[in-house]
């Protein structure tokens, strides 16, 4: 976990200081074909990478057992998914050292996506502190390439930034196989058809969820620049990127609800009382951080110093829009989680699913016209459609009552908070003494508005 928050926040820093260096339309040509392969990374992996770690926790032989079918299956997918993705490129108008970048790109997610798979493994078996190393060494190790190229003055272009992604993800994938053999042992290549069909019988369900989920995160980068320009997916990327740094509370957070769900399905009681206390605990902290962007989302790009009073403008325009959109998943996904985890994946299925076809048709309508403030009004409308979705389904299949009284005092603290904020606008004009004081007048409005309770924190010291 510190290895994380170590990395990743370094992660958001360095990308930014290489979309500066490159400029922001190689930068958005870059996210596109980016988007693009982690769109049709679904091939590559087909759902074996979830299926491979559950099947380990609960039987450790399937290694001994299954690896030497699965190996040899995992390495044809992935065959098979570069050939899809460079066919894809062409399709949609890529060719020549455009194509060339696409392979390389998708060569990064194909070795990032076999060292997951592989990390299943680790994961299987409870060694959880040399997965944790693993799982941020590739970024850790481009971070540090990066960072050594741009201090020795060198001059840093798209393809030396994707060849530095490609050594630093082989270096990653090769030490992990390497570790895995000699904890293991080396495994022989075996492949049984009967154990082929039962692994993706299981393991396709969880490919169409993560296919749905993929295509409606990264479509709009990628319809950005066929669209529009690779400028104007360059602002969205810049932007876009601290929602991905964000959302990580969200993504480290709801796993834990996820099990705690599943545990209690047939506890209609302790479901609700875990669905009333983690609506706090997922809202309280992001509610903060949206309000900050909405007011100071200027901040987010001092690093930009080679772009224009106009180009800024717009990037912060577009991450405010942005944040809107997180402020919406503060309040709702812990109903996608909860719907599941216990049984509902059909509805939510479909429920994504509308919400890609509504995006797609409003990109075609709105991009051509407003360019990146289009693609990410675009994504705050489908984040309303499915959040309305989750509640109207929690309520009716899930049968659980909807905790309105709270979301109502979120929302009352949230209000209260941007009316202190856009009041010490006016006061102080510092964005660091406004975030400070507006920060310890949050903690006085969660009192106020009932949403943190002196009972509650008594009852969590006694438990300490």
């Amino acid at each position: 976990m510190l290895l994380n928050l170590l990395v990743k926040p370094g992660w958001v820093v360095v990308e930014n200081m290489v979309q500066n260096r490159v400029g922001h339309a190689s930068y958005g040509l870059f996210a596109a074909l980016l988007n693009l392969a982690l769109i049709t990374a679904v091939v590559a992996d087909l759902g074996l990478a979830q299926h491979t770690t559950k099947r380990i926790a609960i039987t450790p032989d399937y290694l001994t057992e299954y690896f030497p079918t699965v190996l040899p299956l995992k390495a044809v997918l992935s065959g098979l998914f570069l050939v899809a993705t460079v066919a894809t490129g062409a399709l949609l108008g890529y060719q020549g050292y455009t194509l060339t970048l696409l392979a390389l790109i998708a060569s990064v997610v194909l070795l990032t996506q076999f060292t997951g798979f592989l990390r299943g493994a680790l994961q299987g078996y409870q060694r959880f502190n040399t997965d944790a190393v693993l799982s941020v060494l590739d970024k850790g190790l481009a971070m540090l390439l990066v960072l050594g190229a741009l201090g020795v003055g060198a001059a840093l272009t798209l393809s030396g930034y994707v060849l530095i992604r490609l050594a630093a993800a082989l270096f990653t994938f090769v030490v992990l196989y390497a570790l895995l053999a000699r904890l293991y042992g080396r495994v022989r290549y075996r492949p049984r058809l009967a154990h082929a069909r039962l692994v993706l019988r299981e393991s396709l369900p969880l490919a169409f969820i993560a296919l749905l989920y993929g295509l409606n995160e990264r479509v709009d980068g990628l319809m950005l620049e066929r669209l529009v320009s690779a400028k104007e997916a360059g602002y969205y990327a810049g932007a876009y990127r601290w929602v991905d740094a964000v959302m990580m509370y969200l993504w480290t957070i709801l796993p834990l609800f996820f099990a705690k769900f599943a545990h209690a399905i047939a506890r209609r009681d302790e479901q609700r009382t875990l669905l009333w206390f983690g609506q706090r605990i997922v809202t309280v902290p992001l509610l903060l951080i949206c309000a900050f962007v909405l007011f100071r989302g200027e901040v987010l790009f001092w690093q930009f110093t080679r772009s224009t009073p106009a180009e800024l403008l717009r990037m912060t325009w577009c991450v405010k829009l942005l944040f809107l959109n997180v402020l919406v998943h503060a309040f709702f996904a812990i109903y996608s989680t909860l719907l599941t985890s216990t049984g509902h994946e059909r509805p939510v299925s479909w429920l994504v699913a509308g919400s890609i076809v509504l995006n797609i048709g409003l990109n075609l309508l709105l991009l051509p016209r407003y360019g990146a403030l289009a693609a990410a009004a675009d994504t705050l409308l489908c984040a309303v459609f499915v959040s309305g979705g989750y509640v109207w389904l929690v309520a009716r299949r899930a049968r659980l009552a909807v905790p309105w009284a709270t979301l109502a005092r979120l929302l009352l603290a949230f209000g209260l908070l941007c009316a202190v904020w856009w009041g010490l606008r006016w006061w102080l004009h510092t964005w660091w003494l406004e975030a400070g004081l507006a920060g310890v007048m949050y903690v006085g409005i969660l009192f106020l508005t009932g949403n943190v309770r002196v009972a509650e924190l008594r009852q969590l010291l006694q438990r300490k």
